[in-house]
């Protein structure tokens, strides 16, 4: 035992600043830390995005930046190196959603406060953020209730939509434009695409039994949450 404490002396000696514990203490706990951060994430995740390597990813990036710190310390000469070697590297997966950078700035802020062994902030601003990130997914904050919505309606091709649909446009929705209009099936039958604004009291199936006796039966989609699901 007195043998490996030496070992570790020595190891203290060489850095000049930190032994082999602090290192094992800075990246164990900014691991920890991430764990709670990826776990938050995925309890608030929303939509149909989600990526188990993207956590991976926050969990990784935090002890390899406490690391980072670590070697840094207080060394400028050290700190613009490693600006250098790391101006290299390029990123070229696309962000999905506009959260997912917040969560890296909060994984990187936990490393490099691990990293300059500011332990009791590190911990302290990990459940701190957390507890704000769960009180806006309860409260469900800034959430709008959208009424946009994309009609697609397929019709003959001698068929007069624009007088045919009015009244029932005019009775389901606030607002509605003709955003597309091509031919499918060879000709035979004219696709119309439309962007609606929906009155507040809509209900689909109503709303799909008129169209559909006016149109004949040719196919209707009606597509609900467009603005809401990332792909």
């Amino acid at each position: 035992m007195d043998q490996f404490l030496k070992q570790t002396q020595i190891l203290k000696d060489l850095t000049g600043v930190f032994t082999i514990w602090d290192v094992a203490l800075a990246i164990t706990l900014s691991f920890i830390l991430a764990l709670i951060i990826g776990k938050i994430y995925q309890y608030t995740h929303r939509g149909i995005s989600y990526s188990q390597s993207f956590v991976y990813t926050l969990v990784i990036m935090a002890t390899v930046v406490s690391l980072i710190m670590l070697i840094i310390g207080s060394n400028i000469a050290r700190a613009f190196a490693l600006v250098g070697a790391l101006s290299i590297i390029r990123f070229r997966n696309a962000v999905k959603e506009s959260r997912d950078v917040a969560f890296v700035f909060l994984a990187m802020a936990i490393g490099m406060a691990c990293g300059t062994r500011f332990y009791l902030m590190a911990v302290f601003a990990t459940f701190l953020i957390s507890a704000f990130v769960l009180i806006m997914y309860k409260l469900n904050l800034f959430e709008k209730n959208v009424r946009e919505r994309i009609l697609i309606v397929q019709i003959s091709d001698n068929f007069d939509y624009e007088n045919k649909f009015e009244a029932l446009f005019r009775k389901y929705f606030t607002d509605y434009s003709l955003i597309s209009l091509e031919t499918v099936v060879k000709g035979e039958l004219l696709e119309l695409v439309y962007s609606i604004s929906l009155k507040i009291k809509f209900k689909s199936v109503d709303f799909l039994k008129e169209i559909r006796s006016i149109n004949k039966d040719n196919k209707i989609s009606l597509i609900e949450g467009q603005q809401q699901v990332d792909l």
